[in-house]
């Protein structure tokens, strides 16, 4: 607020959606840094004899392959193969730990919970004892490092380590959703201002800026990563969302899997193409797609692109209209308005390999 933010209700909570032009919040990111709070999001820890056996139950992901320190995307899938959420899995030496979606926390808190029947394990909602910070851009490894003693050139791409930023205990992560190099920060909850006010003052001088909710929505959108009640649902299955490398059909059972190598052999039926507007038009969540006047799919997120300077989408199509080049119609305001089927991820995120 102090900030002067613009404030929305986003999930039961009090978000700041922006603090700047949207657009220049954006570009920032991608050529300095920016910082985001993202306390809505949930978190995790199991711990237990079985906590190995009970994660390979509930998550898409081999669980076992994670060396020491190490993250990786996963889905949650119900039985008919549907996702209940996708989620980080962090392996430590006394635990794991999960980092879930805002809007899912309660609801992903429950499935876990329900499932602890017959492992000896425990799954506890540390939520609200977390807070979370994001810092992403080219410049945030020099920002993080000036309030830390760790060597940050150390730290791989995925991996984690539990250090002090500040001097303030956090649990230190080269991940991030915003197809740039950067971290995730955990800590005491406490520590929230604190936390936020050292790192805007020291990346000041290397042209930090906060950035909302917005902006982390296009920065996401351009390398296409997924974001849940869009790209993914409950009605969507992880194959036809080009999600199947976070799928591994040999580990052994998982909730979902008979379904999900159904679809496998089967082929899915549609699948999540990425587009470019043709003529004059933004596409925007939930329009229809067309093909010679019939409605075939639908627009998951649509928007002005601020890296490529083009309109784009993200929507589900028929199988055998996902071919690149094939035209189609973005409903806009009841007209068709003609788009084209492009490659993705439009924007190759900038990752430190």
């Amino acid at each position: 607020m102090a900030l002067k933010a613009r404030m929305v209700e986003f999930g039961g909570w009090n978000m700041p959606v922006q603090y700047a032009s949207i657009i220049d919040e954006h570009r920032n990111v991608r050529r300095a840094a920016g910082l985001f709070d993202i306390d809505h999001m949930g978190q995790m820890e199991v711990q237990g004899p079985d906590a190995l056996p009970y994660l390979q139950q509930l998550l898409t992901f081999d669980v076992s392959v994670l060396q020491m320190n190490q993250a990786h995307y996963s889905l949650v899938c119900y039985a008919d193969g549907g996702i209940v959420d996708d989620i980080f899995v962090y392996r430590f030496p006394d635990r794991y730990f999960l980092a879930i979606n805002a809007a899912n926390a309660e609801k992903d808190h429950q499935w876990f919970l329900y499932h602890t029947r017959g492992f000896g394990v425990d799954a506890k909602d540390i939520s609200n004892s977390t807070y979370m910070l994001a810092l992403q851009g080219p410049k945030a490894q020099a920002i993080l490092q000036k309030l830390t003693t760790v060597d940050l050139n150390g730290l791989q791409f995925h991996y984690a380590l539990e250090d002090r930023v500040a001097g303030i205990p956090t649990l230190i992560a080269r991940t991030g959703y915003t197809g740039e190099d950067g971290f995730e920060l955990f800590f005491p909850v406490a520590q929230g201002k604190a936390m936020w006010d050292r790192i805007m003052e020291a990346g000041k001088p290397l042209g930090l800026w906060p950035i909302g909710l917005a902006a982390r929505d296009s920065l996401r959108f351009e390398p296409k990563m997924p974001l849940y009640g869009q790209e993914i649902a409950a009605d969507i299955n992880p194959l036809e969302a080009g999600l199947g490398w976070a799928v591994d059909f040999d580990k052994g059972e998982f909730i979902g899997r008979e379904a999900l190598l159904k679809v496998k052999l089967e082929g899915p039926r549609r699948k999540l193409v990425g587009f470019e507007m043709v003529e004059r038009g933004v596409p925007r969540h939930n329009y229809e797609l067309a093909r010679d006047g019939k409605v075939v799919g639908y627009v998951t997120t649509g928007m002005y692109s601020p890296t490529l300077d083009k309109n784009l989408g993200l929507g589900y199509v028929p199988v055998e209209l996902s071919a690149l080049g094939t035209e189609i119609d973005v409903i806009i305001r009841g007209k068709p308005v003609r788009a084209k089927i492009v490659r993705t991820p439009f924007y190759t995120p900038a990752y430190k390999r």
